[in-house]
């Protein structure tokens, strides 16, 4: 389980950066809200995610089926903190950090026993 955490977590580093840049990228350049960049970040990156953990870090198959399962969980996760950043006026920065270290947790756990197991 550890050694399957650690290639989860080197996915993650790298879906992280792609989902700063985005968010940095949409927040800043188009001005819009929390939510919304938060989301358009996670949309590029949970893509980047899912087919990486897929292939390297599960050895599973990668369907249709678990893709948008996997997004929807994952999305709904990426709102739910967006929204909440910019009801508290939290610091964008510190919104990327929790959404950041609370998908790192429930993704792997989520990706480990519902998206990924072994049948």
């Amino acid at each position: 389980m550890l050694k399957i955490f650690v290639k989860y977590a080197f996915i993650g580093g790298l879906n992280t950066a792609i989902h700063w840049l985005t968010f940095a990228a949409v927040y800043y350049s188009f001005g819009h809200k929390q939510m919304i960049s938060n989301f358009a970040g996670f949309c590029i990156a949970v893509t980047f995610s899912f087919f990486a953990n897929a292939k390297w870090t599960y050895q599973a198959e990668h369907t249709t089926t678990k893709y948008f399962l996997y997004v929807g969980f994952m999305g709904a996760l990426a709102l739910a903190c967006g929204y909440l950043g910019d009801k508290v006026e939290l610091n964008p920065i510190l919104t990327l950090i929790g959404f950041s270290a609370i998908s790192l947790l429930i993704g792997f756990l989520y990706s480990t026993f519902i998206i990924f197991r072994e049948e």
